[in-house]
């Protein structure tokens, strides 16, 4: 059976190649999606979905089969901007192709992986490789927003909440089976202006400030490791102040915190922790839980706390154990099981409401959010091949 899916995944190199191209080129930051949401809806009636419909808050939804088992196979299809063009080799937007090779912003990260699974589907109907399931094929937008946002609307609002949820983020075409989380936080000081000429009759907020600085720092070394996901984290990213003039004690500053969380970490957590920062560096200082209520392309606003759970699958989990033997059927050898060094979308999915996920995608996750931005041709190819299968074998029993 291997053989003959990635053969037929193969047939359909070009088309595959073509359609990735234009959502490359189509240029879709976080709130502009309305244009690559439209040309994958046409893709995916092109292929043969048997519905496609575009939700509230602007995410395209494919539907395959009317089974038992929900399955959703996800793509956020927004990207990050291109930052300074000078240190691209090509045209962000082009969609260059270099032996074997698409260049462009969002090749890796992540329109790749939506690429693939509209012709993961092709190949699964060509195939008869619908079972029993009922199979989502999501294009998600605001994930480099607002990671997992989308997946929070389409579970609560459009009353879809799968069995298993893919994530077609890149993997390199290996399994991941988690990532860190993270929260997002500011601290906040305050003081007493005066004139710079006499520092000493005001109170300087940012020396007050400053001494938190160094006592996060401090925290950050004291973080817990994880053996399989790694170190929790934390890190001052921004610094804001407010004064009278150039020439005036600040009475203000806000710090923002970036705050990344290992296995056991939460929210509650964390907050306990940076009280006890404030309390080491013998100052006092507000604790701001940020939220995220940026409308969409739609107009929608869904606003949310920033915060982002850790999920992990255990390696003997069904749905590790099932993606594990997909892989084997179709590529005939053993696959690389292991974890992102970003967040996904996976935070609401497995995260927030307990879905098991796993990952699995073309290109590589070094390429995201860089000028080298690319995806190997080969790996739409193969991605195809795994995303006509996977759904199969999840709903099957073990």
């Amino acid at each position: 059976m291997e053989k003959k899916i990635l053969e037929t995944a193969e047939k359909y190199r070009e088309e595959l190649t073509n359609f990735m191209r234009d959502l490359v080129r189509i240029r879709s930051y976080s709130t502009e999606e309305r244009d690559v949401v439209q040309r994958i809806k046409q893709e995916m009636e092109k292929v043969g979905f048997d519905e496609v419909i575009i939700d509230g808050m602007g995410n395209v939804l494919g539907r395959v089969g009317n089974g038992n088992k929900i399955i959703a196979m996800d793509a956020h299809i927004d990207t990050v901007e291109v930052g300074n063009p000078e240190l691209w080799d090509v045209d962000p937007f082009e969609a260059v192709i270099k032996d074997g090779v698409i260049y462009g912003r969002g090749a890796s990260d992540q329109k790749a992986g939506m690429a693939s699974m509209v012709y993961g589907v092709k190949v699964m109907k060509e195939l008869d490789l619908v079972g029993d399931f009922t199979l989502y094929v999501t294009g998600t937008v605001m994930e480099e927003d607002c990671d997992g946002l989308c997946w929070q609307y389409i579970i609560k609002e459009e009353g879809i909440k799968p069995d298993y949820v893919v994530i077609t983020e890149p993997t390199n075409l290996n399994i991941y089976r988690g990532h860190r989380g993270r929260i997002e936080l500011q601290i906040k000081t305050t003081g007493m202006s005066c004139h710079a000429s006499a520092p000493e009759r005001g109170i300087n907020a940012i020396y007050k400030m400053s001494r938190i600085i160094q006592e996060i720092e401090k925290l950050n070394e004291r973080l817990k490791d994880d053996p399989f996901l790694g170190k929790g984290t934390i890190a001052v990213t921004q610094i804001f102040f407010k004064s009278p003039s150039h020439n005036a004690v600040p009475d203000e500053c806000v710090i923002q915190l970036d705050r990344r969380l290992t296995a056991g970490e939460t929210r509650e957590i964390v907050i306990e922790e940076l009280k006890g920062a404030i309390k080491r560096a013998g100052e006092e200082a507000e604790i701001i839980e940020l939220e995220y209520r940026r409308p969409s392309y739609t107009g929608l606003e869904y606003p949310t706390k920033k915060y982002f759970p850790t999920w992990v699958m255990d390696e003997d989990h069904e749905i590790v154990k099932k993606t594990v033997a997909a892989y084997r059927e179709v590529f005939g050898e053993e696959p690389l099981v292991n974890k992102w060094t970003f967040s996904t979308n996976g935070i609401a999915t497995a995260g927030m409401f307990g879905i098991p996920t796993i990952g699995f995608g073309p290109a590589n996750e070094v390429h995201a959010h860089s000028p080298s931005d690319q995806v190997p041709i080969e790996h739409l190819v193969k991605a195809a091949a795994m995303y006509a299968y996977l759904p199969l074998k999840l709903s099957q029993e073990q």
